[in-house]
Parts: C-alpha cells; sequence; structure tokens
C-alpha cells in the first residue's frame, strides 16, 4: 500500500526513546488532532493510540534503552488524520501477535498485552511496515466524519 507520509506539509516530532517523554508526544498529538476537527472523545483515542504505539517502541524495539529516537511524523489533509511511527529498533512481526485471551488475563492478574488490538479499536486503520534491519513504521490513520 502506498503512503502519502513524504509530502512537505508534514508536521514533525522527534523524541528520545523514554517514557517520559510520552507526555510530549500527547500534547503534540492531542493539540493537532483538535485543531483538524475532532472531538474530544476522538481526540482521546488518536491519542492513546499513539502513547501505546510509543510505548510499545521504547518496550519492545528499543528495549528501555533511552538513547534511541522515535520519529512522529503527521499528515493531516482532506478527512485523513495519518500519523507514521517510525524507530530503528528490534523489528517484529504484526502477524506473530496472538490475540490473548482475556479470562487467562483476568485470572492470572497479567499486564499488558493489548497494544495492538487496543491500537486497532482506537483508530480506522493501523498498518505495519517493517525492514528488518532498517527501520520499523506504523501508520496510524484516522478519518474525520
Amino acid at each position: 500500500m502506498k503512503h502519502n507520509s513524504e509530502k512537505k506539509n508534514l508536521k514533525e516530532l522527534i523524541i528520545k526513546s523514554k517514557t517520559s517523554y510520552l507526555t510530549k508526544v500527547r500534547n503534540f498529538i492531542s493539540e493537532e488532532a483538535k485543531k483538524f476537527g475532532f472531538s474530544d472523545d476522538e481526540v482521546g483515542k488518536i491519542t492513546l493510540a499513539v502513547d501505546e504505539a510509543c510505548t510499545n517502541i521504547i518496550k519492545h524495539a528499543y528495549k528501555y534503552s533511552g538513547d534511541n529516537t522515535i520519529y512522529l511524523k503527521l499528515n493531516a489533509r482532506n478527512n485523513t488524520f495519518e500519523i507514521v511511527i517510525e524507530d530503528y529498533g528490534m523489528p517484529f512481526e504484526p502477524k506473530a501477535i496472538k490475540m490473548p485471551d482475556m479470562r487467562e488475563h483476568v485470572r492470572s492478574y497479567k499486564r499488558g498485552g493489548f497494544g495492538m488490538y487496543l491500537m486497532k479499536s482506537l483508530v480506522d486503520k493501523v498498518e505495519y511496515q517493517i525492514q528488518p534491519g532498517v527501520k520499523n513504521r506504523v501508520f496510524l490513520i484516522k478519518y474525520l466524519q
């Protein structure tokens, strides 16, 4: 699938791979989503999806190593609000992630394991572009109705 993420009208945010930078990410995304015209409820969903994607990168791609970089590119055009999040950490195979068993999670008091499913429920489209040894990209797309 071809993405229009290389346009000149992008807004960008570059952060270090530390959870302390997630507030900056949330503020950036919520401010831009509000400007684009989303309701408070939709702004919250988009912001949570981006926060979850960045948290997964910090935890899994960079293994909590804070000297790495996460790149966020926002392309808001027509009725499409697209966030591209890029990292250069460990690649992963989205198809290898299995749907967690809710009953087992509750029974064993497990935390986590719902990131991909949470993101998919919060935005209209989630796509991955993984180039092992090169870079990882996640595309989060929300349409303004």
